[in-house]
């Protein structure tokens, strides 16, 4: 009977020669020194040999051998040939596709935007990133390739059938609206931070005139009249294709003129650092933003995560808590309006939205630079007392 100890110490003669373990099982040592584990057996009157697999690094054990003998004999007992059966799966598993292949003609045949395709070359990489919702995205591309296999005679078990979407990943919800007691931290925050000062009043920007981020990284100056304070957004950059309307405050005003010194020779309001001749990278203001709160966070101040577009919906929530008119804040933020509000509602509420707007500023001002200059002179008054 053979062990391992025996197997280790074969060695290669002139001629392959035979060594008995039991039950039939035996190996055949090769001229070059391969040592394969085999069974000779009669089926159908006939003499056939089943070769199990070489010993050694890569192949099987002395224990694999014994067990796959005695499933060849279960076979033999069902009145089947083991060397046929191997044969024919060994056949199946080399036409066999893998998943890459399943994956690739699926992604083919599958109706998805182009940055969806995209992503499938950075899935490897989403737990080093931290990309919970690109996880749970990927969970479902897997799901659909391993059905869309299944569907088309891969008998294969579905892995992502298992994985629950609350097990990768749990989130809170998107809505954010920002307190003024956040807003000023914001501000605070925002003259802390490592970035251009043109990146740090964009970002003002966007609370003072509510407008979309896009709406604002692609401003032209020939869309700014500075005699009468007006931002005229053309419609082809607007969601719904019509031309928009930005009322300027004082203080709004003041960073459009403060940023033409920066935007030199460009025709962009904020041109991109690599080239004056192209707007601002669409991620910039994200990535700010992110320094602001991070920053904020560090230092153990409570301003949670809040992005671009937080922004719209702060202003639209604070206006409404101070009860100014839905219609108003509603052609400020340039929103669809739907049934008789549509019809009876064309009035772009000039005079109205141009306070209103100066008020929302001024707001501003009272809970971020205002407020800063108290404290300060409080401080200043505590030093001299």
């Amino acid at each position: 009977m053979l062990t391992d100890t025996k197997l280790r110490n074969l060695k290669p003669k002139d001629k392959m020669y035979k060594v008995s373990d039991r039950d039939g099982l035996y190996v055949a040592v090769t001229k070059s020194g391969g040592i394969s584990f085999r069974y000779n057996y009669a089926f159908n009157g006939r003499q056939e040999t089943i070769t199990f697999g070489q010993y050694g690094i890569g192949g099987i054990t002395l224990a694999d051998a014994r067990t796959l003998l005695h499933e060849a004999k279960r076979i033999i007992a069902s009145g089947k040939s083991p060397a046929k059966e191997k044969a024919r799966s060994k056949k199946h598993d080399k036409g066999a596709e893998t998943f890459g292949d399943w994956a690739a003609k699926w992604l083919k045949s599958a109706e998805m935007a182009n940055s969806t395709r995209d992503m499938r070359t950075l899935c490897d990489k989403i737990v080093e990133r931290g990309a919970p919702a690109t996880a749970i995205h990927s969970r479902e591309i897997v799901m659909q390739v391993f059905r869309w296999a299944n569907e088309r005679g891969q008998n294969v078990i579905n892995p992502a059938d298992m994985v629950r979407p609350r097990t990768i990943a749990v989130f809170q919800p998107r809505e954010r609206a920002l307190s003024p007691d956040e807003i000023g931290l914001m501000y605070e925050y925002l003259d802390k931070v490592a970035a251009g000062p043109q990146f740090r009043v964009a970002c003002k920007l966007l609370l003072l005139t509510m407008v979309r981020k896009s709406e604002l990284t692609n401003a032209k100056w020939t869309e700014i009249n500075f005699t009468d304070a007006l931002w005229t957004i053309p419609k082809e950059r607007m969601k719904l294709r019509r031309a928009h309307l930005v009322f300027l405050s004082n203080q709004a005003l003041d960073i459009f003129i403060a940023l033409k010194t920066f935007a030199g020779g460009s025709e962009y309001v904020l041109p991109s650092r690599y080239d004056a001749n192209a707007p601002m990278s669409d991620a910039t203001l994200n990535r700010v933003l992110e320094l602001v709160y991070k920053a904020a966070q560090k230092d153990g101040k409570a301003l949670d995560k809040f992005g671009p577009h937080d922004l719209r919906r702060t202003a639209s929530t604070l206006l409404h808590e101070a009860e100014y008119n839905t219609d108003w804040i509603e052609k400020c933020l340039a929103h669809e309006q739907r049934g008789t509000r549509l019809v009876y509602n064309k009035a772009e509420y000039r005079e109205q939205r141009t306070a209103m707007m100066q008020d929302w500023a001024d707001m501003i001002y009272s809970w971020t630079i205002k407020k800063r200059y108290k404290k300060q002179n409080r401080k200043r008054t505590a030093m001299l007392s």
